[in-house]
């Protein structure tokens, strides 16, 4: 559901939620024996920050859980790449730098031209998976190469394939994004609870300030929190290139 249809929607069921009011008032008007009941209200108040307060939860798991995803998946593959770098070892000389070349420019790439990429949440093109592609050929060992170059040729291999499956995993989570309906109830909920704040009555005015103060800046705060989270590779708490950095110096 678009999020135009959701509030479209919304705003249907609170409008035929009013008119019933409006219609029951009018068939069945308050005695004038009778006391309003302010406990209603009071409810009603409570119900919408439990519900609000449901959503945030929601809000900030879901972003936290992308961001850690992408974390994990920048780990895994610059641990995976790292081990490329350190098997091509056993291959002759001119195959192990043409090895370690690869694995450092594939690196450098990521450091220097997809990160920035990815923090503007744009798709990050071929170009890393050609220069994969191209580790992958430089780590082919030929059928004439001793058991020792074969078995370590096969654990290579197997490290490139973390490395794909850990790349995917980045890429995907660099487009991840909060769900625009879930924006929508932030925003909507945070005016709705902050609003009821004006329906009771406090005696003192000074105590009034401070409570919706305190509410209303605590709720600005958990949004603008969820909505640095919600940057998986965002430059306040979003995962860093130090795991590449760390191992190839580029």
């Amino acid at each position: 559901m678009a999020l135009s249809e959701t509030l479209v929607l919304t705003f249907v069921v609170a409008l035929v939620s009013a008119l019933a009011v409006v219609v029951k008032n009018r068939l069945f008007p308050v005695g004038e024996d009778e006391e309003p009941r302010e406990d209603v209200a009071e409810y009603i108040a409570m119900m919408v920050s439990v519900l609000y307060a449901l959503v945030l939860g929601l809000c900030l798991v879901s972003v936290w859980d992308t961001r850690s995803a992408a974390s994990d998946a920048v780990q895994a593959e610059a641990s995976a790449l790292h081990q490329t770098y350190l098997l091509a070892d056993v291959f002759p000389t001119a195959q192990k730098q043409a090895v370690r070349n690869a694995a450092t420019a594939y690196a450098a790439h990521v450091v220097h031209v997809e990160w920035p990429v990815m923090i503007a949440r744009r798709p990050l093109g071929s170009e890393g998976w050609n220069l994969l592609a191209q580790l992958r050929d430089a780590a082919r060992i030929s059928d004439n190469g001793t058991t020792e170059q074969q078995i370590v040729s096969q654990e290579l291999t197997a490290q490139l394939s973390n490395v794909d499956d850990a790349r995917r995993s980045r890429e995907a989570a660099s487009q991840e994004s909060l769900s625009s309906v879930l924006w929508a109830g932030l925003i909507i909920g945070g005016v709705l609870t902050v609003a009821f704040m004006f329906l009771f009555g406090i005696e003192r005015t000074t105590t009034h300030v401070v409570m919706v103060m305190g509410l209303s800046g605590f709720i600005a705060f958990t949004v603008l929190l969820i909505q640095q989270l919600n940057a998986p590779f965002g430059e306040l708490f979003g995962a860093n290139s130090t795991p590449f950095t760390r191992y190839f110096p580029v």
